[in-house]
């Protein structure tokens, strides 16, 4: 309207109207000025230092959402795919495991992997520290998003903490029908702190190795899937087979709760993704819309490669499949188009399917319910990819006069390649610790009879 005034009133009314805006910048500089002076620096900074409401309550929303992933979504997914005898223990473990993990993550986890104080040299590449009980956190304290918003400081701490929880969780997987609880609790608790933390600073916290490096992450396709896949193989490989593995058939008890699983922990997934924008924005959307048609193409492609094979479609392979998908876009949620979205998918659920279908009978390792298979492998595949998606060539958000894509792959494989040896060597490390204090395997007996009535006295069914 402005421009308009001005161009129809010819040199007066240009003229007069620059008097009046110079006038009003005088009396607005004049303000600002007496502003300054009534209010100290330190009280203005302390008043902008504010939590966004809408996106606090965003992620408040979706640090519910994790939770819906871990109870009762991946207790069912992971119950259902066991033998009856065994589910209630499953589940239990997946609980244990997590509530185990939100209250080391309270203790020392947060402030090993986002505390406020790193340690000198390179030591704070790979741990921070300060704040340990959240000893620094109030409800008035606020963490910085990818703008300049901020949100309290507790709903970042509760967020976190349901992905240190799930992916302590997940590890598990592979190693049902055969540990003890108490070898998976003393795990669990290892494991997180010379494991998890660690790599969750040096892809996530500013001054960490692979954050430093410039690796695109954007909600834990390292941190998470690469994680707990290698883990549970490392897990696996020091508990030995299942009794009877792999000459006796050992189908899921229930598909029924594994779908229902499957269903929850894709909803819940739309808080892991989206929410790891910290705000609800334009990417946190792009996260959302990614979520849902990676997920599709993963689905599909799985079932598709069981046809490929000469099978049936399978309900199972449905299931395995949203996972598939749900991995490999994890680290390219908001870093991806949704064509590149796609072709992440369809891509990990193949090689997935071929990693749990050909790989592992060849390999002759117990990974019981495919951790590593679909979360490992999925999980690299979508960590690399996402070096590719990113390109605006191929509808990613990377800035195309600066983007190369052959120097970001190689970002991207560097952080693959750090965060497996730092998971199998780690994982290696608890193993043997948890093996020599209180062992690893339940007994004969037990596994024989079910580890729901031989370490938990109770039966999912009657």
């Amino acid at each position: 309207m402005i421009r308009k005034f001005v161009t129809g009133t010819g040199a007066l009314g240009a003229s007069m109207f620059a008097a009046s805006a110079a006038f009003a910048q005088d009396a607005a500089e004049a303000v600002a000025e007496t502003v300054a002076e009534a209010v100290p620096a330190e009280a203005v900074e302390a008043a902008a230092a504010v939590a966004n409401p809408g996106n606090n309550a965003w992620m408040m929303t979706a640090t519910i959402l994790v939770l819906l992933m871990i109870l009762p979504g991946l207790a069912l997914f992971y119950g259902g795919l066991t033998r009856q005898k065994n589910m209630l223990s499953t589940m239990t473990q997946v609980g244990g495991a997590a509530c185990l993990a939100m209250l080391i993550w309270v203790g020392w986890g947060y402030s090993l992997s986002f505390g406020p104080a790193a340690p000198e040299g390179m030591l704070g590449a790979f741990i921070s520290g300060g704040s340990y009980f959240l000893s620094s956190v109030t409800p008035d304290s606020t963490a910085a998003t990818f703008s300049d918003e901020v949100i309290s400081e507790y709903v970042f701490v509760s967020f976190q903490m349901t992905f240190a929880a799930i992916t302590a969780a997940l590890v598990l997987g592979a190693t049902v029908e055969r540990i003890k609880f108490s070898a998976a609790m003393l795990f669990t608790a290892i494991w997180l702190t010379i494991v998890y933390f660690p790599i969750a600073h040096m892809v996530w916290a500013g001054g960490g190795l692979i954050f430093e490096w410039g690796a695109l992450d954007f909600a834990g396709g390292t941190v998470v899937h690469i994680n707990a896949g290698v883990s549970a193989l490392v897990l696996a490989m020091f508990l030995g087979k299942r009794k009877g593995y792999p000459t006796e058939p050992m189908p899921p008890h229930s598909l029924t709760l594994t779908l229902v699983g499957a269903g929850l922990l894709w909803v819940g997934w739309f808080g892991f993704n989206a929410g790891s924008e910290l705000e609800a924005d334009g990417i946190a959307g792009l996260a959302m819309i990614n979520t849902f048609v990676a997920t599709a193409a993963g689905a599909l492609g799985w079932m598709l490669m069981e046809k490929l094979a000469g099978h049936k479609a399978s309900a199972l392979g449905f299931a395995s499949g949203i996972i598939a998908g749900l991995v490999a876009v994890t680290p390219a949620a908001g870093n991806s188009g949704p064509l590149g979205a796609i072709v992440l998918g369809l891509v990990a659920s193949a090689i997935a399917y071929y990693a749990v279908a050909k790989l592992k009978p060849k390999l002759g390792y117990d990974d019981a319910l495919d951790v590593f298979g679909i979360h490992g492998i999925a999980g690299i595949v979508g960590a690399i990819g996402t070096g590719i998606v990113y390109s605006p060539a191929l509808g990613g958000p990377g800035d195309a006069a600066e983007y190369v894509m052959s120097a970001q792959v190689w970002i991207q494989i560097k952080a693959v390649v750090v965060a497996i040896l730092w998971a199998g060597i780690g994982s290696a490390i608890a193993a043997i610790i948890v093996k020599a204090v209180i062992g690893l395997r339940v007994t004969p007996e037990t596994e024989h009879d079910g580890l729901d009535i031989g370490e938990h006295g109770e039966r999912a069914y009657n």
